[in-house]
């Protein structure tokens, strides 16, 4: 049996919502900001792509299909085979140039993961995505300031 856990996270950077859209919907750039992920390959099936994650000497592997996608709004997946999870980024405009980024991920982990979540887990989790963001940000704003 197992329960799922839900992060969520966001940071705002100082670029145009479509251009925070097009480097976020690059799957494969995605090992550039996030920490854990070491690799992303789109199949031939442009909604499918294989995950792996690598943290401390473990290695996770998963499929994601992308549910929903609305440009410059969401992208909305879930894993279809592997490591349990689903998830959300939402876009959010703002005036001058800015974009909210909001994280949203659920996994699923046993039941006795709970306890360890609430204690320890959950911590690292969220701290670890919050520090993705912040790394997406930097990358962001450097890209766009490279090529305006």
């Amino acid at each position: 049996m197992s329960d799922w856990l839900e992060h969520t996270v966001q940071t705002e950077v100082a670029i145009p919502v479509e251009y925070a859209w097009s480097l976020w919907s690059d799957l494969q750039a995605m090992p550039r900001w996030m920490k854990w992920i070491d690799s992303v390959v789109v199949t031939t099936d442009p909604e499918i792509s294989a995950w792996k994650l690598g943290t401390n000497g473990l290695t996770f592997t998963w499929k994601s299909r992308i549910l929903k996608q609305i440009p410059n709004q969401i992208i909305q997946w879930e894993s279809i085979g592997g490591l349990p999870n689903r998830g959300a980024v939402r876009f959010y405009g703002r005036p001058n140039n800015m974009t909210i980024v909001k994280l949203s991920i659920a996994y699923a982990i046993p039941a006795i993961g709970q306890l360890m979540d609430n204690l320890f887990l959950g911590q690292v989790v969220e701290s670890t995505l919050q520090a993705d963001l912040d790394r997406f940000r930097v990358y962001a704003q450097e890209d766009f300031a490279k090529n305006s």
